[in-house]
């Protein structure tokens, strides 16, 4: 080859890299109307300030940033972007009333292609086939449906509180197994049993994996595909074999345990047994759809309900003055003779009270659930090309700066203020727009009598002989790490109407 022949080479080259280039920016140009991206940190050469989602309490660290850049912040690099959304106002704007291009989930190449959950409710895509598992949901977990269930959650909190009256050092295990159950019981109808125990540990054990693969940035294959073609034995490729392991117990093995118990005439009443007994009529491949929504509950309703709990009782640890406060209450309209039932809710104030400031002080979902943009969009004068990923910064939301009452201590009384309008939690801590959680009512009710009975039974407290210092894991769901706490029973005669009751439970 001559010399002119390589330098004609290098020149076509480099011109089509030019014209790629400009046809790039001129095809930017238009579909961006000539409008920015909306402001955020610049980063590093390639990798862009894709790092800044990996910090150390993320979603409080995201939340500085509305002070430089406003409540709509813009992340990229390696090709990708993420729009951060820290104020309610941008993300009603954009997730409710613009829901027809926001309800679609990032592309997941790790926890939808590697191990599997691109069919889970959680990770579908918006569209028809995720409105069919919506409908079996909303079907089974609307208002009314969940009023049958109640009995079953104030039995499995009664359990929690015998429980505890026998080994309260356990408290951890015991709320996370509480919280197992009643979404088991509820979901799948199984009672306490070996078989119940296993479902949970399985669910758990999936939920580890599952949860780091929705928090976007958690895995490189995410922001690079190619390398989901990486050799099994790469770290990534064995968690996520473990993953679909884990996964395909905890969809088949709880939904055949409901149809081998209706074979046998002793299946109890539960999400799935209902729906197996009275199909919708206008659901085809039924079996394998309620699978999946069945699965799915487990793993949207567990792990928050058990970190709400526990952070809970870290906070009555922390604040003997709230406990008082909302023991008065119980004690003033419930007496002494029984526990709480979930019709008490509406005649205990200030314990809704404590409840949603335990969900605002500590959200158990800080960034909530990623969405992705189905089309370019234009908000704010601003540019949001399709395919970029957004977050909903829950944790600004709940810690939205107030004159009155300081974010970063525990007040209950905020939410019974007139004089400020403060957001309820509620707002925001099932999700936004067509994509909130079905399971909320459930969700709501379970949280709620398993706090109102721990406040009626127990006394909680700091250790006598250590200091309790607050950490948080880093996670999808924010859990309190292990920390040491004082639970004694108020009296014996609660202990007694604990015993009584306990007696009279099913599950």
């Amino acid at each position: 080859m001559s010399v002119f022949d390589l330098r004609w080479i290098q020149f076509s080259l480099f011109l089509v890299a030019v014209t790629s280039y400009l046809f790039k920016r001129l095809r930017y140009a238009t579909a961006s109307r000539g409008l920015p991206l909306p402001p955020g940190p610049s980063g590093k050469p390639i990798i862009g300030s894709l790092l800044e989602l990996a910090q150390h309490e993320t979603a409080r660290a995201l939340a500085r940033y509305r002070e430089p850049y406003g409540d709509i912040v813009m992340f990229q690099g390696l090709g990708n972007k993420v729009l951060m959304l820290n104020s309610l106002q941008a993300i009603n704007d954009l997730l409710d009333k613009r829901s027809s291009k926001y309800s679609h989930r990032p592309e997941s190449v790790f926890g939808g292609e590697l191990v599997g959950m691109h069919e889970s409710m959680v990770f579908l895509s918006y569209g028809d086939e995720w409105r069919a598992h919506r409908r079996l949901a909303h079907a089974a977990l609307n208002p009314t449906q969940v009023k049958q269930y109640h009995t079953i959650q104030e039995d499995i909190a009664t359990s929690l509180a015998k429980s505890l009256l026998d080994t309260p050092e356990d408290f951890f295990s015991l709320v996370r197994m509480s919280a197992g159950r009643t979404v088991i019981a509820v979901t799948y109808g199984i009672p306490a049993s070996s078989a119940q125990t296993e479902y949970i540990l399985t669910g758990e054990s999936f939920l580890e994996i599952a949860g780091k693969a929705t928090i976007p940035g958690n895995y490189l294959c995410d922001f690079i595909s190619p390398l989901k073609y990486a050799p099994s034995w790469v770290p990534f490729q064995q968690e996520a074999a473990e993953g679909r392991k884990l996964m395909k117990e905890l969809l088949t093995k709880p939904f055949e345990h409901v149809k081998r118990d209706m074979d046998a005439g002793v299946a109890l009443p539960s999400l799935t047994r209902n729906l197996l007994m009275s199909p919708p009529d206008d659901t085809s491949d039924f079996d394998r759809r309620l699978m999946w929504v069945a699965g799915s509950m487990f793993a949207a309703g567990a792990e928050t309900t058990y970190a709400t709990v526990l952070s809970f009782i870290l906070a009555m640890a922390l604040n003997p003055d709230k406990l008082k406060l909302a023991q008065a209450e119980i004690d003033a309209v419930i007496g002494n003779d029984r526990l709480p039932t979930i019709q008490d809710r509406g005649s205990l104030p200030y314990v809704e009270a404590v409840i949603k400031e335990t969900m605002r002080w500590q959200p158990a979902l800080p960034l909530s659930v990623a969405r992705r943009s189905a089309e370019d969009d234009f908000y704010r004068g601003y540019y949001i090309p399709k395919d970029t990923v957004v977050i909903p910064n829950v944790w600004a939301l709940a810690y939205e700066p107030n004159s009155k009452y300081n974010p970063e201590a525990f007040l209950p009384e905020r939410f019974l203020d007139p004089t400020q309008s403060i957001v309820d939690p509620g707002a925001w801590a099932f999700g936004f727009g067509r994509r909130i959680c079905p399971g909320r009512h459930m969700g709501e009710n379970s949280v709620f009598i398993l706090i109102a009975t721990l406040l009626a039974v127990f006394d909680i407290s700091a250790p006598t002989d250590a200091e309790i210092i607050p950490e948080f894991t880093q996670h999808l769901v924010r859990l309190p790490k292990p920390y040491k706490c004082r639970i004694l029973p108020r009296s014996n005669a609660k202990v007694g109407v604990v015993e009584t009751r306990a007696a009279s439970t099913v599950v």
